[in-house]
């Protein structure tokens, strides 16, 4: 028995000895691994992007084919439009070209389809483009036909007012008497109404139509999305202001055709980074300069996605 003992210690120290030495290969090989990753150049791919022959699904044939199809629109500042040079611009390509930098390391692989929104879905459906990033709102009954990635984008109802105006957003104007004019449609009174209970409501056939009842003087306020409010209002600071408050919040989201998973994960990827990692600096500057809004700055440490919750 005491050999048996003396036996099993000895084959226990030998099994130590050579895990502590595996131990330290693998430490020194770590090590090694670590000073190159060091070494390589700050703020690009240590690695060329896959051509796509390794890789299946969607994002096998965009890599594959050399750029990225996106749907998206042209006539809706500050999301999608034209600019002088007629050159598409504006949030929503800006988007496009983040996707495109973490496919290609370069931000012009890209084909543009330009679409109205009531084609978002069916071309998705037939195979027209890659993804849609269009001003898409996320709805349970749109989520029966197409995938959404994450929000890249929270919108809102808000009140664009007149510089000079005495009130700073909607709810200084409850009890007011106000009057405030808005897009015409079935819902048009209650979306007010949400925000300002007692507002007269002036209804007209289109958003310019609305807002240039507030540069008339018709109206105290034009009801619009937050996003064009702070549109308007970075193109012409000394003339608006933006309501301080603003409701019935909706999302934003990238879509694409249901059933590829793993081009639905890469895609939420990269909105993650950009809104809270490596790509930050290229979402920061769109939002500054579409919204006129600093952002935060993503902090080290523990992960402001779970900041709702609470450790014991």
């Amino acid at each position: 028995m005491a050999q048996m003992e003396q036996s099993s210690g000895s084959s226990r120290r030998q099994f130590l000895r050579r895990s502590a030495l595996l131990a330290g290969l693998a430490a020194g090989v770590s090590a090694l691994l670590s000073a190159c990753q060091l070494g390589a150049p700050a703020g690009g791919n240590t690695a060329p992007a896959q051509t796509g022959t390794t890789v299946g699904g969607k994002l096998g044939e965009v890599l594959q084919r050399g750029k990225v199809i996106v749907g998206t629109g042209s006539t809706n500042p500050p999301w999608h439009f034209e600019d002088e040079s007629g050159n598409l611009v504006g949030m929503d390509i800006e988007m496009a070209k983040i996707v495109s930098k973490g496919l290609f390391d370069k931000d012009d692989k890209i084909e543009f389809v330009k679409q109205k929104p009531d084609a978002r879905i069916p071309n998705l459906q037939t195979d027209k483009v890659d993804v849609v990033i269009q001003f898409m709102t996320v709805t349970p009954q749109r989520a029966q036909n197409v995938e959404f990635t994450i929000p890249y984008y929270r919108e809102a109802v808000n009140l664009l007012l007149p510089a000079s105006s005495p009130y700073n957003g909607a709810k200084d104007m409850i009890g007011k008497k106000t009057k405030i004019s808005i897009l015409q449609n079935s819902f048009a009174e209650d979306l007010v109404h949400h925000g300002v209970p007692d507002a007269e409501v002036m209804q007209l056939d289109t958003q310019a139509n609305a807002i240039l009842a507030l540069d008339s003087g018709r109206v105290d306020a034009a009801a619009v999305d937050d996003s064009t409010c702070r549109w308007l209002y970075t193109q012409n600071p000394g003339k608006y202001k933006v309501g301080n408050y603003s409701w019935d919040a909706n999302t934003y989201s990238m879509a694409v055709k249901p059933g590829d998973q793993r081009w639905l994960n890469w895609l939420n990827t990269v909105i993650h980074e950009a809104v809270l990692g490596l790509g930050y600096p290229d979402y920061a500057a769109a939002f500054k300069k579409y919204f006129g809004v600093d952002i935060p700055v993503p902090q080290a440490g523990f992960p402001i996605e779970y900041g709702g919750l609470q450790r014991s």
